[in-house]
């Protein structure tokens, strides 16, 4: 029997279509479900990088990767990239943490997919924001040392030390809060098909890292 005392997660009923790989994309997605929404997650065919890794990284796929639901597709293939596309006119939330360009090979860019699902909420998750740097690889330890975090790390005069926490990560997670508060917000209202709620929010790396190091947000 139901046990009709259980509470209901604040993003039950909510659907996340998550185009990510490694750490911050999926990051994204796993505090929203862990909030309640579904989450379904498309793999290359081989697999997800992260359920390959070892060592230290063993606990990568299983940690970020939690209470979700995955599928494998090829999206280089039409009947692939087709199904892709399938799964997100039905969603309330896409997120993807690819370079700039990568899914509009396969219409699954903000612009293409908003024809087909206007309600949707779109989160891109990148290194930088456009500009000089943005088709740059931003790992963690890139971010950490062109932010500045690895200039207050350790002892003073020692070699730069990056941190031993995904701290870069941690700031990044802010971006699913705000998708979370938006799907809420919209759940609450009259006007879900309106087209003024049509969202493509964007966050970056780089940008998440200064915010969190900035001497005028601690003295705040």
């Amino acid at each position: 029997m139901p046990n009709h005392n259980t509470p209901t997660l604040p993003l039950a009923g909510i659907k996340v279509v998550e185009f990510t790989h490694m750490v911050m994309g999926p990051t994204c997605g796993m505090v929203l479900a862990d909030m309640g929404a579904e989450v379904i997650k498309v793999e290359p065919i081989e697999g997800d990088r992260t359920r390959h890794l070892l060592g230290s990284g063993a606990g990568f796929f299983p940690l970020f990767n939690r209470n979700k639901q995955s599928i494998c597709l090829d999206l280089r293939q039409t009947d692939g990239a087709q199904i892709a596309r399938d799964l997100c006119a039905q969603a309330d939330v896409v997120i993807e943490n690819f370079k700039p360009g990568t899914l509009n090979k396969y219409g699954l860019d903000y612009a293409s997919l908003a024809q087909l699902n206007p309600r949707m909420i779109y989160a891109s998750l990148k290194g930088f924001l456009p500009g000089p740097y943005e088709h740059r690889t931003a790992l963690d330890e890139v971010v950490q040392m062109m932010g500045g975090l690895a200039y207050m790390t350790g002892r003073p005069g020692d070699p730069l030390l990056k941190t031993a926490s995904k701290l870069t990560a941690d700031a990044c997670r802010a971006t699913a809060p705000t998708s979370a508060a938006c799907v809420s917000r919209r759940r609450r209202s009259n006007l879900r098909d309106h087209p003024r709620w049509r969202t493509h929010c964007t966050r970056s790396r780089f940008d998440s890292r200064r915010c969190v190091d900035s001497r005028d947000h601690w003295r705040a």
